[in-house]
């Protein structure tokens, strides 16, 4: 079993961590600033098994769902890939979706069982309030850590069997469980390893959440294919990130737009050692402005890889070749490990450099939405295609270029806005950190566009700097009739802006 460029991983989880246990036990894989003892392959597939072998005592069944509630960090790690082990699906649940959406995500899993700790005890409790079910919540890395693996016998799992069950963030309605298979987890990984060419000397720093579908396949299943390491954070902190890459020797690391903007209106560069290891920053789970990854690159001298990446394709799609590879800037770059095509919303293929929806074909697209027939048949195709929901276009070379959302356009006047030409206009501002346009219900134009932004420390910039910046890139009628500041614009666990949320600050 080895990590090859031309075909996605055959096996399962289990497989692959045997795998690395049995030909390279003691290579670190994954490390942890808070505190916790590094791992190697051979502990961790030790205390997987023990978690898997104690989760089979209890009776929970092969495929049942297992609900895994826990921040970043050693004991998290473990209990992920010990709910895997055992040949149950792990359910993540998302720490930051409040108590109605994580309520939803534990009734609707059938979820018997809860890994989590003693943090997020409250978080738990606020959610089992929104719910009926009756799960029993269990300490798994410290209740099973002393498991007699010798005589266990762990349910059979093949490739095709559900893994991963994951919670989209439900920001257009009622959050849909989206079910990945051993097989789309690992090709999920696998893309990534391909894109990035990641090799056993690589090491990631991991910034994002465990219970998001970039933390978890980018920065953990990658290097289970590819045999790296990741340094697992417990969050992203501005003031330690390049003190981490110095010190644990990182190679790379896969962060969000908003991240990647804290970071350079933030006072603190990477050392000339830090600088010395890395080979590339990666940008994923929402557009990267050009101005912003161009002022990135210029003061720290490193390439930020954009890519592109969906809860229902284990993380990417779409990614830029790395340097000496051409990376366009404000494209999410081309497949690697999948197909896409732009389509008419009649479903036939668009020509270059013509507007219609993404859609993604490949191993790591997710098997279906659990219990919810009818979304799966409106996302998937008969002939295998994912529609994304994206709109966007493909130039002559292959490369994507995304001009919003389907469900995010601000409709004025009978004209389509995208929401990401307003963001861009704005962070092409030296001080503008954060950036969010929203639709507003309007008597004249049905829509109207608003924005809001926050600032670099001690800015002086004001509305009139902001509109004026808008006006000379966008013209009058598309630029925001106002703009809005705030301390932090509202982000899910990705960092991903939440316009809906904004439009609940400011549109009544």
């Amino acid at each position: 079993m080895i990590f090859e460029t031309s075909s996605p991983p055959k096996g399962t989880i289990r497989d692959w961590l045997d795998h690395r246990a049995q030909t390279a036990p003691d290579d670190v894989c994954y490390l942890f600033p808070d505190g916790d003892a590094p791992l190697t392959w051979r502990t961790l597939k030790e205390q997987a098994h023990k978690i898997a072998v104690g989760l089979t005592a209890t009776g929970i069944q092969q495929g049942e769902s297992v609900a895994f509630c826990m921040s970043n960090g050693c004991a998290a790690l473990v209990t992920f890939y010990g709910i895997l082990y055992g040949g149950f699906r792990v359910t993540p649940l998302n720490l930051a979706a409040g108590p109605a959406a994580l309520g939803h995500a534990i009734s609707h899993s059938k979820c018997r069982y809860i890994c989590s700790a003693p943090a997020q005890a409250e978080i738990l409790s606020d959610a089992l309030a929104q719910t009926n079910a009756t799960p029993e919540i269990i300490n798994a890395a410290e209740q099973f850590s002393d498991q007699d693996v010798s005589v266990a016998v762990l349910a059979y799992i093949t490739q095709t069997d559900h893994a991963l069950l994951m919670y989209t963030s439900g920001t257009t309605g009622v959050p849909k469980g989206v079910v990945h298979t051993h097989a789309s987890l690992l090709a999920g990984g696998w893309t990534t390893a391909v894109a990035h060419e990641l090799k056993p000397s690589d090491r990631a720093l991991c910034v994002l959440p465990l219970y998001h579908i970039n933390g978890l396949c980018v920065t953990v299943i990658a290097p289970l294919v590819s045999g790296g390491s990741s340094v697992i954070c417990p969050k992203f902190s501005n003031s330690a990130f390049w003190d981490h890459c110095e010190k644990y020797k990182v190679t790379w690391f896969s962060v969000v737009p908003t991240i990647i903007s804290h970071l350079l209106h933030g006072n603190t560069d990477p050392s000339d050692a830090a600088r010395a290891n890395l080979r590339f920053g990666r940008s994923a789970s929402a557009p990267l402005a050009a101005d912003t990854q161009s002022s990135f690159e210029t003061r720290f001298g490193l390439p930020i890889v954009e890519t592109m990446g969906l809860t229902e394709t284990a993380a990417q799609i779409l990614s830029n070749p790395l340097p000496p590879g051409v990376r366009k800037i404000g494209s999410p770059g081309i497949a690697f490990g999948n197909e896409v095509t732009i389509l008419t919303p009649e479903g036939v293929k668009q020509d270059a450099n013509e507007t219609g929806e993404i859609a993604i074909r490949g191993p790591n697209v997710m098997l279906e939405y659990l219990d919810n027939d009818e979304a799966t048949q409106n996302t998937k195709t008969s002939d295998g295609w994912l529609l994304t929901g994206d709109l966007g276009y493909m130039d002559d070379d292959g490369y994507v270029f995304v001009s919003g959302r389907l469900k995010e356009l601000i409709i004025k006047g009978g004209e389509n806005i995208s929401p990401r030409e307003i963001d861009d206009s704005l962070y092409a501002h030296p001080d503008v950190v954060e950036a969010g346009a929203f639709a507003i219900a309007c008597d004249t134009y049905g829509q109207r566009v608003e924005a809001a932004v926050k600032l670099a420390d001690n800015s002086q910039a004001s509305e009139a700097d902001l509109l004026e910046l808008c006006r000379s890139k966008l013209g009058k009628f598309k630029s925001p009739d106002r703009i809005h500041f705030l301390a932090e614009l509202p982000k899910g666990p990705s960092g991903k802006i939440q316009r809906l949320k904004l439009l609940d600050l400011f549109g009544g």
